[in-house]
C-alpha cells in the first residue's frame, strides 16, 4: 500500500478545566486550542500548520457564530475543509473514521477532529449571576436540534422523549429478554459501572476519580436519588463538567516525513456505521438493536470474527443497557473490561465529545501495548451507532470506503406495530419505566402497551395508582408481559392500571 493513503493518528491531546472562580473557567474554543496544542506535542512534531481538514464536535454550553471559522482563526490557520457537526454521541468516532478515508483517498493529508464543553462553569456564572469574559454568546446562532421534537405526540405529552426516560425501556425490556429480573439487572448494571468508575479514578484527565462500588451506584439516597426507574443519578451521564480534546490524523508518509516516532503511530484499521428510525416507538422492539448488532459485527469482522480478539474496547456508556446489550453482541461475559476512559458518569461527558476523550484513551492504551482496539460510539435514543478498529500494527488491507450496514440492519428488522392514541381495554406491557421527582417522590410511570390487536400505545400509571407502581417496581419480577387495562382520563391522556 501507498503509504501517501495510509491514514494513522499520531496525536492526542485532552484538557480537564477546574477553575477557582467561574471568570477564570476557560470557554470551549479556549480548551479546543489547548487539546489540539496538546496533541501536537503528543505527536512530537509540528502539524497543525499543515490541518487541511478540521471536525468540530457539535458543542452545547456556549453558543457560537461559525466556530469552524473562530477556532481556525485562533490556531492562525485556513483549511480547505472545517466543518462544524451535528449532533450526536456517535459523531466523533463517525468524524475520525471519515478523516481516515479522505486521507485514504487522497483528499487530505493532515486532519483533526476536536470538542469541548464548560458547562460546569456556564451553570456556576448563571448561579452566581456572574457574566463570563468570554466570546460574545451567539444568540442569532442556530440554536442545537433536540432529537426530542422527533418523537411521538404521546411520547412528548408523557415526558418520555429525553435520553433519561427512553433508555430505561431498553433496560427493562433487555432485561426481561435476557431472563433476568430487575435486581439481577440493577446488580449487573452495578458492577459494570463500578467497572468504569475505576478506570476514571486511574485516569488523570477524568472529571470526577471517586470510586464507587455497585451498591453505592444502585442504591438511591439523598446524594443519588432515582431518576428513571431503575436508573439512579450515579448511573447516568454528568454533562456538568468543562473538558476538551483533539486527535489528529495524518497519512503515514506524512507522520514518517514529520519525524513522528514509530511508537506513536496509531493505524485505523476500519468500521461501520448504522442507524435506528429517529421515533423510537417505531423500532420493533426494545430488547436489542439491529443497528448496534450489525455495526458491531462488522467490527468483529475486521477483528477475524471474534469480540475476544480486542485487548481494549470503549462501549459508550450514557446509561447501562447500551454497553449491556453491546457486550452480549461481542460475545463477552459480564467480566469484561469495557472502558479506557472511565464512562461518562464518571470521566465525565462533555455532551457529544465524550468519545473523543475515548479515542484518546485508546490511542494511549494501543501505545501502551495493546494490539487490537474498539471504539464504539452511539447517539441519539439508541439511534445512531459507529465502530471503528484500531491497531499499533498496519492493517493488510487498504481501509474500506464503503461503511454502511444499514442495509442488513433494515433487513434484520421485524414488523414495526402500528401506534393507536386512541387504544382501550386490555395492554400488554412491553416496556416500562417510573419518572421521579427531585425530592424522590414519583412523579408517573410510563408503559410501551401491545394491545390486543398487536398494535402499540403509550399508557401513564398516575403516582396515585401506588397498586401499579409496586408492580412495575418489583425487584424480583419484571412486569414485561403483564396486562393490565388501559383506560382514558380526564385530560386526554391514557392510563393504565395492572390486573393483578
Amino acid at each position: 500500500m501507498n503509504e501517501n493513503n495510509i491514514p494513522v493518528i499520531v496525536g492526542q491531546g485532552e484538557i480537564s478545566d477546574h477553575p477557582k472562580t467561574p471568570s477564570e473557567g476557560l470557554e470551549p474554543l479556549a480548551l479546543m486550542v489547548e487539546a489540539l496544542k496538546r496533541a501536537e506535542q503528543d505527536a512530537g512534531a509540528q502539524l497543525i500548520a499543515d490541518i487541511d481538514s478540521l471536525d468540530i464536535v457539535n458543542l452545547t454550553s456556549w453558543r457560537y457564530s461559525d466556530p469552524a471559522a473562530q477556532l481556525c482563526k485562533r490556531l492562525g490557520i485556513t483549511p480547505k475543509r472545517a466543518i462544524y457537526g451535528p449532533v450526536g454521541g456517535e459523531s466523533p468516532i463517525r468524524y475520525l473514521h471519515e478523516a481516515a478515508q479522505r486521507i485514504a483517498r487522497g483528499e487530505s493529508t493532515v486532519a483533526a477532529v476536536c470538542g469541548a464543553e464548560a458547562q460546569n462553569t456556564v451553570n456556576k456564572a448563571q448561579k452566581a449571576n456572574i457574566d463570563l469574559p468570554w466570546t460574545p454568546f451567539a444568540h442569532d446562532a442556530p440554536a442545537t436540534v433536540r432529537h426530542a421534537s422527533y418523537q411521538h405526540p404521546m411520547a412528548q405529552a408523557l415526558g418520555v422523549m429525553r435520553p433519561i426516560t427512553i433508555y430505561p425501556f431498553y433496560d427493562a425490556a433487555s432485561a426481561a429478554h435476557y431472563g433476568q429480573t430487575p435486581r439481577e439487572a440493577l446488580a449487573e448494571s452495578g458492577s459494570l459501572w463500578a467497572t468504569y468508575a475505576e478506570v476514571a479514578a486511574r485516569n488523570p484527565n477524568a472529571w470526577l476519580k471517586n470510586r464507587f462500588d455497585s451498591d453505592a451506584i444502585t442504591t438511591p439516597t439523598a446524594d443519588n436519588r432515582l431518576i428513571a426507574w431503575p436508573y439512579t443519578k450515579l448511573m447516568v451521564a454528568n454533562p456538568a463538567v468543562n473538558q476538551g480534546a483533539a486527535l489528529i490524523v495524518t497519512s503515514l508518509a506524512k507522520a514518517r516525513a514529520a519525524g513522528v516516532a514509530e511508537d506513536k503511530i496509531v493505524y485505523v484499521w476500519g468500521g461501520a456505521d448504522a442507524a435506528e428510525p429517529m421515533d423510537y416507538l417505531k423500532r420493533d422492539n426494545f430488547y436489542q438493536s439491529h443497528a448496534q448488532n450489525a455495526v458491531l459485527g462488522a467490527a468483529m469482522t475486521l477483528a477475524g470474527g471474534s469480540g475476544k480478539a480486542f485487548d481494549a474496547i470503549e462501549l459508550y456508556s450514557c446509561f447501562p443497557c447500551v454497553p449491556k446489550m453491546a457486550r452480549r453482541t461481542l460475545g463477552l461475559g459480564p467480566d469484561v473490561m469495557p472502558t479506557v476512559t472511565g464512562g461518562l458518569t464518571f470521566f465525565g461527558a462533555p455532551l457529544n465529545d465524550y468519545m473523543t476523550h475515548a479515542a484518546c484513551g485508546m490511542v494511549r492504551a494501543l501505545r501502551d501495548g495493546k494490539q487490537l482496539g474498539l471504539l464504539y460510539g452511539q447517539g441519539g435514543y439508541v439511534t445512531k451507532h459507529h465502530a471503528l478498529v484500531l491497531s499499533p500494527r498496519a492493517p493488510d488491507a487498504p481501509l474500506a470506503q464503503d461503511t454502511s450496514v444499514q442495509a442488513e440492519t433494515d433487513r434484520n428488522r421485524g414488523p414495526v406495530p402500528e401506534m393507536n392514541a386512541e387504544a382501550s381495554g386490555a395492554g400488554t406491557v412491553e416496556s416500562f419505566t417510573v419518572i421521579y421527582g427531585r425530592s424522590g417522590e414519583v412523579e408517573h410511570g410510563v408503559a410501551i402497551l401491545r394491545t390486543e390487536d398487536g398494535k402499540r400505545t403509550l399508557g401513564r400509571v398516575t403516582s396515585d395508582d401506588h397498586a401499579t407502581i409496586a408492580h412495575l417496581t418489583n425487584p424480583d419480577r419484571s412486569p414485561i408481559g403483564t396486562t393490565g387495562v388501559i383506560s382514558r382520563a380526564g385530560d386526554g391522556l391514557l392510563n393504565w392500571r395492572t390486573a393483578q
